[in-house]
């Protein structure tokens, strides 16, 4: 051995092992090879989409601004709205008998059977607008008159947006609860039967019987929780069968003398419920609106602190999202499944019981629930299962009730066209691309042509410059 110490750059030298054979080491000096001074490094090919997307992106931060903000929940909510009103104006107008009448002679003057279109469109939305909103066709009448038909929206949608959070607060965990008949049926029965069978003095009265209405939805939503839990049973099946169980049951108890009969009636249809069980007005005669409306804002406020403020909130947003991995992080997802329909149908039971004490006070049959529960599961949607985005689809709608019945008194326009309207927003919300399509906006993933131009530039500059490298 040398110990003469050695350079960093100087080769090293095998160490002799005395190895027999042709092996490295049995004794033959290898050919030192030193590393360069420069290294020829090929350039990295381009990732397609990554940087490039990127690089386009900041270099047009407007247009790309634009496409996140019209990509957004909001904005194809607004416009499966407007496409409904667009395509409830083509049946208004096709069902017009002006616009039928003067298109026998359209060829010969086609500006009556356009006159007739515009005359037929903008009279029943204006009479919508001074049903729902603000009716300015009589100011003389006052500011009571005038400001009445956004009262009216309030009271409609008063039990639209309960119904609506019930629904709402099912999808955050991924249940359908489709059971809103059945939990608003059991809920009115409760509140009624406290209404009118107990005398308790005027708020306390009227507070216990709203509160015994949701812990009877409650219950029966609980009900259809449990059996998806434990059985596996489909909640959809589950609860679709729950609302005929309720109706026929509660049906039975309308027509059996002692029960929730009327006693001075014959007919299916309970007591009238008394005043200190009713909601009173906010505002006095001549406005309806109850304070039924004050609860269903509490509502909003606590699904609001529920969903995205609370623990159990971010359990169930935990099993929504993905039932497997909540399972893996330790999380009961049996308990969560019933809690979760049992808050639905609280929620439930909350617009069940202000019809009886708010809407219907003289005695409720088993038509109480009036298709809320149903109507609840297109606020949910249009509201994209947010509490406060259930809020503004409920008083959309709530306009729709309030302006269809001033819309077929006053223009002779049937109220079915509300429904269809309703019908067609619900179908463009569950069909995002169709609305992009029709209304020219870039599909989710799809690039632009200016993308595509600016990503292919981008990439010829990378591979030149590979190149000279």
């Amino acid at each position: 051995m040398n110990d003469t110490p050695r350079d960093a750059d100087d080769p090293i030298e095998p160490v002799e092992r005395g190895r027999p054979g042709g092996s490295p080491d049995s004794g033959v000096q290898p050919t030192v090879v030193h590393a360069p001074q420069t290294a020829a490094v090929a350039p990295a090919a381009p990732t397609p989409g990554a940087s490039d997307d990127r690089t386009v992106e900041d270099d047009d931060p407007w247009g790309s601004a634009f496409r996140r903000i019209m990509g957004g929940n909001l904005i194809m909510a607004l416009l499966a709205i407007v496409a409904s009103l667009v395509v409830g104006g083509i049946l208004i107008a096709a069902t017009d008998e002006r616009v039928q009448a003067a298109s026998g002679y359209f060829f010969a003057r086609p500006g009556d059977m356009l006159g007739a279109i515009w005359e037929a469109v903008f009279g029943a939305y204006s009479a919508l607008f001074q049903g729902s909103i603000l009716n300015f066709s009589r100011p003389e009448a006052g500011f009571a008159t005038m400001i009445k038909p956004l009262t009216d929206t309030l009271n409609f949608a008063t039990p639209l947006i309960a119904a609506g959070l019930g629904v709402a607060i099912a999808f955050r965990v991924g249940l359908f609860n489709i059971g809103g008949r059945g939990q608003m049926l059991w809920a009115a029965a409760a509140a009624g039967w406290v209404g009118f069978s107990f005398q308790l003095p005027p708020v306390l009265h009227v507070l216990v019987a709203i509160a015994v209405g949701i812990v009877a939805g409650a219950i029966w939503g609980a009900v259809a929780g449990a059996l998806k839990a434990f059985t596996g049973a489909h909640e959809v099946i589950v609860t679709i069968m729950l609302n005929f169980v309720a109706l026929w049951f509660i049906t039975w108890m309308l027509r059996t003398p002692g029960l929730l009969q009327n006693p001075a009636s014959n007919n299916p249809i309970s007591p009238p419920m008394p005043d200190s069980a009713t909601l009173p007005s906010i505002f006095g005669p001549p406005f309806i609106l109850h304070w039924g409306f004050v609860l269903s804002v509490a509502a909003v406020i606590f699904c609001s602190w529920l969903i995205n403020r609370s623990s159990l909130g971010f359990q169930f947003r935990a099993v929504g999202y993905n039932k497997s991995a909540a399972l893996n992080a330790g999380m009961d997802v049996k308990r969560l499944t019933v809690l979760a329909m049992a808050f639905a149908g609280g929620f439930m039971g909350l617009a069940g019981a202000q019809q009886v004490t708010g809407a219907v006070t003289t005695g409720f049959t088993s038509g109480i629930d009036a298709g809320i529960g149903f109507d609840g599961i297109t606020v949910a949607l249009l509201g994209g299962s947010t509490p406060w985005g259930t809020f503004f689809a409920g008083l959309l709608f709530g306009a729709f009730k309030a302006g269809g019945f001033r819309m077929q008194a006053a223009e002779g326009v049937p109220i079915d066209i509300i429904l269809v309207v309703q019908s067609f927003i619900v179908l463009f919300i569950a069909a995002p691309p169709l609305v992009r399509a029709m209304f020219g906006l870039p599909q989710p993933g799809k690039k632009s042509r200016r993308q595509r131009r600016d990503e292919a530039a981008l990439k010829a500059m990378t591979q030149q410059k590979g190149v000279q490298s």
